[in-house]
């Protein structure tokens, strides 16, 4: 057995509903790999930032915290191995927020690609919420007081690395410490599934997604409506694969690559049938699914104990981040209590 890594892992997702399997092959398999190769990952229930737009909906994200729950455990995250805690029981993430606060400008937050990306989907105007607009900070702060090194993400969380480092630079640089550690993303090598409607990106709000939980019918009858080639109309006809989404998935879940290469070929050639090519993509992704779901139903019997599991996993947390946060105050001035 090969000795367990020291670097620190974080990551974490936001509490809006269950996962799919865009989550899956994305962030939750790379996960399972992670928590056998470093001896202290953290894994966080983000319910703080999941608010920044969802504040009017909070019985959403209270709901939410258990059916995400439910998903990390079905696909095999163990809360042996992993510190999974729920971000707004860790008072002091909030602290350490309004302390970067005052380090970052409001103009760095609007230049940040991923914030501009997301206030165009969601059509503020000029009524941005504060608290969405900050929530780079958050993530800094999030990353900082566990001093993860390794943060998993997709390539457009980018941006919010590069400004949590930006912020460990200036710390470190104005008050002449090395306190703060810089962080590198680990990206997947699947950072987006398509939806089953062709659209570049899974979402729950645009219901074009699979869900990790969604029964054999609704995953059969998911996969018979996905959209293929606009232009492969006739069995005969060639097809295009790229942008196909029923080949992505294929490629994301198929274990016999070698076969789905040649498959591949016949459908560029033309004389093999959308029909085919999604009744193989539900056997393979059926077979993935069903012990997770399997595992699931377990979970869901006993939310008391998963709950009880989070609570003690989030006490075990905080005292991280109590430690990190008196180191920092002392390193600014203000741990009046030192």
């Amino acid at each position: 057995m090969s000795e367990m890594k020291k670097e620190i892992v974080l990551t974490g997702d936001r509490p809006t509903g269950k996962l799919h399997i865009g989550h899956y092959v994305g962030s939750l398999k790379q996960r399972l790999i992670m928590q056998d190769q470093y001896e202290t990952c953290y894994l966080m229930i983000a319910d703080m930032q999941a608010l920044t737009d969802n504040a009017h909906n909070v019985d959403k994200i209270r709901k939410s915290i258990l059916e995400v729950t439910y998903d990390y455990l079905a696909c095999g995250i163990d809360p042996n191995k992993t510190t999974i805690f729920i971000q707004s029981l860790i008072p002091e993430l909030t602290e350490y927020t309004v302390l970067y606060m005052n380090f970052v400008t409001l103009a760095r937050l609007l230049r940040n690609p991923t914030v501009k990306h997301e206030l165009d989907l969601r059509d503020f105007g000029n009524s941005i919420p504060s608290g969405f607009l900050n929530y780079p900070v958050s993530q800094a702060a999030d990353i900082t007081a566990f001093g993860a090194e390794l943060v998993p993400v997709g390539d457009d969380q980018l941006p919010m690395i590069e400004q949590t480092n930006e912020i460990v630079r200036h710390i470190n640089y104005h008050f002449n410490t090395d306190i703060m550690k810089e962080c590198k993303p680990i990206l997947s090598k699947i950072t987006r599934l398509p939806g089953t409607d062709g659209n570049a990106k899974m979402s729950k709000s645009l219901n074009n997604c699979i869900y990790l939980s969604d029964d054999e019918k609704t995953v059969s009858k998911k996969i018979m409506n996905m959209f293929t080639d606009p232009n492969h109309l006739r069995v005969e006809d060639p097809g295009k694969v790229e942008g196909n989404p029923v080949f992505t998935y294929l490629d994301a879940f198929d274990p016999n690559k070698d076969e789905l290469e040649e498959w591949k070929a016949h459908y560029r050639r033309g004389g093999l049938g959308d029909v085919k090519v999604k009744r193989r993509l539900e056997k393979v992704l059926q077979a993935e699914l069903a012990p997770i779901r399997e595992r699931r139903k377990q979970f869901e019997e006993k939310p008391d104990q998963i709950m009880e599991m989070l609570f003690e996993s989030s006490k075990k947390a905080r005292v991280i981040a109590q430690e990190n946060l008196n180191q920092l105050k002392t390193v600014l001035g203000i741990n009046y209590q030192k």
